[in-house]
């Protein structure tokens, strides 16, 4: 099976060199196409085997599973680029979450599907988030299953929950590196522990911590429970985050959810704008 991917920016990389070092494909079976082609000749020189395409439309003409790693606001031109060289065989995947896998089935005769990855996929580790068009078989799903598999944990979802599943699949990572930070340049600031040191340990920490979730030894109510004794250090320390956190996240997952519809309604005017309706 030959597989596209189209852009290769930072998704997209992550998917070519975690699909080949997972062993899930091979180099030669990859048909990449990127705007700026500095970025392909540097992912060839990495993989020497894979194929560098010109043209979108040429990546679709020789694949039979195709990943679209492009930005939300690109879609709709490159689909109606591909359209034309797409078949009702070939499975197209999108990455992003604004657009449906209803909207994309209106412009392209193929069968689609989105798969939302997340940079923990690096590491063959974390969730990945799997919706499917109508079109798409059993088969068709096993198979997006399969392939993703190897690479992380995927989970297939309502459209309804896309952008909050996101949030914490893709986006988390992001939030919760930005706070380990903040924790670690607060013990730098209040204490006489260098940098150096407390990145180690909080690097640690955390690591150890998913271990332990992930072993299933604790959960994270379970987890909290242990380490906070009652009259402990810990507890004086859940009290400031009870505290001080407050609705932060609620407030996290409103500002997400608006720049999210914000896309969409940006992403309809350009499918709207046609006679791609059903």
């Amino acid at each position: 099976m030959n597989i596209g991917i189209i852009g290769t920016g930072s998704m997209g990389t992550i998917l070519i060199d975690s699909l080949i070092e997972a062993k899930a494909v091979t180099p030669s079976q990859l048909f990449i196409h990127n705007r700026t082609l500095e970025k392909v000749k540097v992912i060839e020189k990495k993989h020497h085997s894979l194929h560098i395409c010109e043209t979108p439309n040429d990546v679709v003409k020789q694949t039979d599973l195709i990943f679209i790693c492009v930005k939300p606001l690109q879609f709709y031109s490159l689909l109606e680029t591909i359209q034309a060289d797409c078949y009702s065989n070939q499975l197209l995947v999108s990455i992003t979450s604004p657009i449906s896998v209803k909207q994309l089935e209106q412009m392209v005769n193929c069968k689609v599907a989105r798969a939302i990855p997340s940079i923990l996929n690096r590491a063959h580790a974390g969730p990945s988030l799997l919706s499917f068009g109508k079109r798409c078989t059993t088969k068709d799903k096993k198979l997006l299953t399969s392939l993703l598999s190897n690479i992380s944990n995927p989970l297939e979802i309502e459209e309804n929950v896309t952008r909050v599943a996101s949030d914490i699949v893709s986006c988390g990572p992001a939030f919760f590196s930005y706070i380990l930070q903040r924790f670690v340049d607060a013990a730098v600031r209040q204490t006489e522990i260098t940098e150096e040191d407390a990145t180690t340990l909080a690097t640690n920490m955390i690591i150890g911590m998913g271990k332990l979730l992930e072993k299933e030894i604790f959960t994270l109510p379970t987890l909290q429970q242990r380490v906070c004794v009652p009259g402990g250090i810990t507890g004086e320390g859940i009290k400031v985050l009870e505290e001080e956190i407050g609705q932060m996240f609620d407030h996290l997952f409103q500002q997400t959810h608006a720049k999210y519809y914000e896309d969409k309604e940006l992403i309809e005017q350009q499918f709207s704008s046609k006679t791609y309706k059903e």
